[in-house]
């Protein structure tokens, strides 16, 4: 009598190998959608802004036609293992003991774009170093990611140490800036102390990306999991040894100002948070520019009073 036993153990056996092939397909589907979907979040919240490719002199004639000055920071990427090629701005102040300062942009600029509030961080007392990401201006054409801009940040911040040694620095970010600028200062924070920031700046920055995300149409939505690029600065932020500076314009439409609001509560460190009023997402600099100047004499003890 065992013998029919035979037929449904082999069904029971072919059945499995058929969930076990699905269950492959679907892993494989879910595992490209997965890729696809990360793909698309780093061109979504970069917008990386490749420039018209110019030479070395090209760049170098119109920097100076800034009164600044082309520079190249090459390094070996840990994420990728390849080789990037940084293209940067130097703006040195007239002032040779002048603090130095490394500017971070937001997304969809370059160095070029944000030459203005590169040269409004220079009358406000720094020497400042502006780098372009891979992916954006001239720097190497490669997709950028968290990981990847938090390296490129890294290789800069080694940059003015080693090319402009002796002197304080600081790290500015704007916007999405801010948020690499909070990485990149808890970083160093933990893993070498002695080369943290005098002073972190941040503008116009927020908490998350997912909280961005729920600013928008779709913000209902439970993306949460979904989302890859986090730059989570609400996580990172107590982990910052430095003083922190957060800066909000009152109008920014983009970035609410309570995000600014919610990194202060958050910090753990000797901090400030000053609200531009009217300012926007791309006029706070300017418009706060006097309160920017008691902030870091007040704060930083930079600048002179009057």
């Amino acid at each position: 009598m065992p013998a029919p036993a035979v037929a449904p153990l082999a069904q029971l056996l072919a059945r499995r190998r058929g969930w076990l092939a699905l269950a492959a397909v679907s892993a494989t589907a879910l595992s490209i959608g997965y890729a696809s979907l990360e793909t698309q979040q780093r061109k979504w919240i970069f917008q990386a802004a490749r420039a018209p490719q110019s030479t070395s002199a090209e760049l170098e004639q119109a920097a100076r036609a800034g009164g600044m000055e082309s520079i190249w920071i090459e390094h070996v990427s840990s994420t990728t293992g390849g080789p990037i090629r940084l293209h940067a701005l130097w703006a040195g102040n007239d002032d040779p003991r002048a603090p130095l300062l490394l500017y971070l942009h937001g997304a969809r600029r370059d160095v070029a774009r944000s030459s203005f509030r590169v040269e409004q961080l220079r009358e406000l007392g720094f020497s400042v170093l502006a780098v372009d990401y891979r992916g954006f201006g001239n720097s190497t054409d490669e997709l950028p990611s968290e990981a990847g801009v938090v390296e490129d940040a890294q290789a800069a911040w080694r940059w003015l140490a080693e090319n402009r040694p002796g002197r304080a620095r600081y790290v500015f970010g704007h916007s999405l800036g801010g948020a690499i600028a909070v990485q990149l200062a808890a970083g160093l924070a933990e893993s070498a102390p002695a080369e943290a920031p005098q002073g972190v700046i941040v503008e116009g920055t927020f908490t998350s990306i997912g909280d961005m995300f729920a600013t928008f149409k779709w913000g209902w939505l439970p993306v949460s999991m979904l989302i890859t690029e986090r730059f989570d600065s609400l996580a990172a932020v107590p982990r910052i040894k430095s003083p922190l500076l957060i800066v909000h314009g009152s109008d920014d439409a983009l970035v609410p100002s309570r995000f600014g609001q919610a990194l202060y509560e958050q910090a753990t460190v000797a901090k400030r948070f000053v609200l531009i009023e009217g300012g926007t997402h791309s006029t706070t600099t300017w418009r706060g520019a006097e309160q920017y100047r008691a902030a870091l004499r007040e704060f930083f003890g930079l600048g002179k009073a009057g």
